[in-house]
């Protein structure tokens, strides 16, 4: 039977020192400036993520398109390939849902029918 210990980072271990002194404990990154995920890829030349890929792809196309076909025009495009997903038109979709339901009149997509969307002019 063996017991494992768990190691303190240098955050805890100023946290705890701070606490014990009585004074607010500051943040390891306290100063750097706030910057999320895809704004580092952005700036890096990073890859699109599927949704971006679709939104892109909506905006340059005329016609309302199914998921399926969305996916199929990013990869010929360049713009996003599936990692290696059974079904990315099916998670695709739920994607857009999604987007639709969280930012409602600010959308990036509108469904034209049932199972097609086109870019919000």
């Amino acid at each position: 039977m063996s017991t494992t210990k768990t190691k303190k980072t240098a955050a805890t271990k100023t946290t705890k020192a701070a606490k014990a002194k009585g004074k607010k404990a500051k943040s390891p990154t306290a100063g750097a400036p706030a910057t999320s995920a895809k704004a580092k890829k952005a700036k890096a030349g990073g890859k699109l993520s599927a949704l971006d890929a679709a939104a892109k792809v909506l905006a340059d196309s005329a016609e309302p398109m199914t998921t399926r076909e969305m996916i199929e025009a990013m990869a010929a495009k360049g713009l996003w390939t599936s990692p290696g997903g059974a079904t990315p038109e099916r998670t695709l979709y739920s994607a857009i849902l999604r987007e639709l339901n969280l930012k409602g009149a600010n959308a990036r997509f509108v469904k034209t029918e049932r199972g097609k969307f086109a870019a919000k002019k």
